[in-house]
């Protein structure tokens, strides 16, 4: 890692990561607790903890065990309320150095999940891919003029569930989709999307995050010809991004993020893709990486 001013999340412990859910499988949290500690160790500045649909209990077990060893503040992510609100209890501020949790991630259709800053206060990751329709039904925002609309109500919302907060204690959420099958301009509406934030003064230095690995997910890592794929695609997106506000994304220890130069081949390409509609997204795309 090697972009001074990106604050990485771990991404490893994570139940959808076939090595990390045969370790819950086999309630192995000493091997998860290895997990946190390389990912530390590389330099993570959050640890993510998603248990998937294991139980409330189980999310507290395993934020115990990581605390005992690894101190480092974690983020408790995950959509349910009671998993959340028991990652929450569990969290010890003395041993992450005084640093309060991640709370990820709060929607329009989660605000119970504010519940648990009485029990520990965090920084919460607002959720603006998804908004309530007037029969209060979970509808996806499908363009970036929706879901700037959604950043207004949410944060409107945090401020009043947590009095006093700042801008630099709250974390929006845009979307992030993988670019490989972005044939309906995601891609697009979210770079639009964090346009939009980065203008409305009533967010000034408030922070923007992804899950940065589900961009290229379904891509090659590395091609015949030496291209990494994946970590240059990465790169190209928050070469783009951060100048707009984003600063932390869930992410892999292991990649070299770095700002690429102007003329690097991902940044031209990303740049062109938001010139394009449809297929001729993915035929860009291809072209870059074959």
């Amino acid at each position: 890692m090697s972009i001074p001013d990106l604050r990485i999340i771990g991404e490893s412990i994570n139940d959808s990561v076939p090595s990390t859910h045969a370790l819950f499988e086999a309630n192995d949290l000493d091997g998860v607790v290895e997990i946190a500690r390389t990912q530390a160790e590389r330099g993570a500045a959050y640890i993510d903890v998603n248990v998937g649909l294991n139980s409330p209990a189980f999310m507290a077990d395993t934020v115990k065990a990581i605390q005992k060893h690894i101190h480092i503040p974690l983020s408790i992510d995950t959509p349910d309320p009671a998993i959340a609100m028991a990652g929450l209890e569990a969290y010890d501020i003395d041993l992450a150095g005084n640093k309060i949790p991640i709370l990820n991630s709060i929607s329009e259709a989660r605000l119970e999940m504010f519940d648990g800053y009485s029990v520990q206060p965090f920084t919460p990751v607002l959720l603006i891919t998804e908004g309530l329709d007037e029969s209060g039904e979970v509808v996806m925002n499908k363009t970036a003029e929706q879901t700037y609309a959604t950043s207004k109500s949410l944060v409107a919302i945090a401020r009043d569930k947590i009095p006093g907060v700042s801008n630099d204690s709250l974390i929006l959420d845009p979307g992030i989709m993988p670019i490989a099958s972005d044939s309906e301009g995601n891609f697009k509406r979210l770079m639009d999307t964090m346009t939009l934030i980065h203008k409305d003064a009533d967010f000034k230095g408030m922070d923007m995050s992804v899950g940065l690995s589900n961009f290229s997910v379904m891509l090659p890592k590395k091609t015949e010809s030496g291209l990494f794929v994946r970590s240059s695609l990465e790169s190209a997106f928050l070469t783009l991004a951060m100048p707009l506000g984003l600063h932390t994304v869930i992410g892999s220890v292991r990649r070299n993020y770095r700002i690429l130069e102007d003329d690097h081949p991902a940044l031209i390409c990303l740049k062109d893709i938001l010139k394009l509609e449809g297929f001729d997204v993915l035929m860009r795309l291809m072209s870059f990486y074959s």
